[in-house]
């Protein structure tokens, strides 16, 4: 942990493809991976990096209780994404195949936010407060 905060949390995300999410989150969002590993029976996990806030990609472990979105038929969380710029943001993640709930907007409980929905299934919020 960094000195600077005693506590923070990193979601981790549960994919049907790490690989190709990790692809796609690199594209979309322009997330640096920090690090990660691949097991011998293919199973990918990394950490990556987006506008300095850390999220874990993995491929799903039903065994251990981690399923997509696809497999549950929905989420119970969804990820809000602050940026400086959520409009911009947002645009290139919709150029790159994100699926919009509703777009970028002021919102009237204090946000400029935007709902999306990743090929992963994961739900985003991208915005800023106002």
């Amino acid at each position: 942990m960094g000195k600077d905060r005693s506590a923070f949390i990193i979601p981790t995300l549960s994919v049907s493809n790490a690989i190709g999410a990790i692809d796609f989150y690199k594209r979309a969002f322009g997330a640096r991976v920090l690090g990660g590993n691949t097991d011998p029976d293919g199973a990918t996990v990394a950490e990556l990096s987006i506008e300095g806030a850390h999220i874990v990609v993995a491929d799903a472990s039903p065994a251990h209780g981690n399923f997509t979105p696809e497999a549950l038929g929905g989420i119970s969380v969804r990820i809000g994404l602050m940026v400086a710029d959520p409009d911009t943001f947002a645009a290139r993640a919709v150029a790159e195949g994100i699926e919009t709930v509703y777009p970028v907007a002021d919102q009237p409980y204090g946000y400029r936010l935007g709902h999306f929905i990743d090929p992963y299934g994961h739900h985003w919020e991208i915005g800023k407060p106002l």
